[in-house]
């Protein structure tokens, strides 16, 4: 567990927040497949595809950095930007492309939340996946005027090039309310549903 205490926030796992502090996640994420097997899936999916030398961009890296690590083992020349809310799982990441830089060459990842990002500050995408989608945003981001979920969503969709993907998982706890964001995003930015893989939802963007 990552020290806080220089925040004036207790050590406790899950999502905290300082009076006027950004709204992170005090918590640590493994690997455990049975419980959240996304990752892994889309690494499965990335190899069944036959997806090489794409730009992706992966909401919530977790701890364990599946995805970069399985990208440097097999070779794809995918090029990938994370991004996490856990200082703990950032503080892995710097240990990781310490120790190993051959997966910090391809496997880039920021800590911050997805909540304040500007499209001005995010190249164009091949795939992006929101596997997490409306499972942090609370009204404490409210306070620092964050976007939403939908603004997000809307955001990376608009990155993506023409015929991209972008993936979602129906395992998340909040999937009742991101699939009616998933079909906002159908209804207004023309997404098409492709055929879904294992755990996944895959959709593309027209042309």
């Amino acid at each position: 567990m990552t020290d806080t205490s220089r925040w004036g926030i207790a050590a406790e796992s899950g999502i905290q927040a300082r009076e006027g502090g950004m709204h992170f996640w005090d918590a640590y994420w493994a690997l455990e497949i049975d419980r959240c097997p996304c990752d892994v899936h889309f690494t499965d999916y990335l190899e069944a595809s036959g997806i090489h030398d794409a730009s992706i961009f992966h909401f919530g890296t977790g701890g364990h950095h599946h995805l970069g690590l399985r990208i440097a083992e097999v070779g794809s020349n995918n090029a990938v930007y994370g991004i996490t809310a856990s200082p703990a799982e950032y503080d892995t990441y710097v240990k990781l492309t310490i120790d190993r830089p051959e997966v910090g060459r391809l496997y880039k990842v920021f800590f911050g939340d997805i909540y304040q990002l500007d499209a001005r500050m995010l190249p164009d995408f091949d795939v992006a996946t929101l596997f997490h989608l409306c499972e942090f945003r609370t009204e404490k981001n409210d306070l620092y005027n964050a976007l939403t979920d939908l603004e997000v969503a809307e955001m990376l969709v608009d990155r993506l090039k023409p015929g991209g993907r972008v993936l979602f998982y129906p395992g998340s706890f909040a999937w009742p309310t991101a699939e009616g964001v998933v079909a906002q995003l159908v209804a207004r930015k023309g997404l098409i549903a492709e055929d879904g893989f294992k755990s996944l939802v895959v959709c593309r963007k027209p042309g």
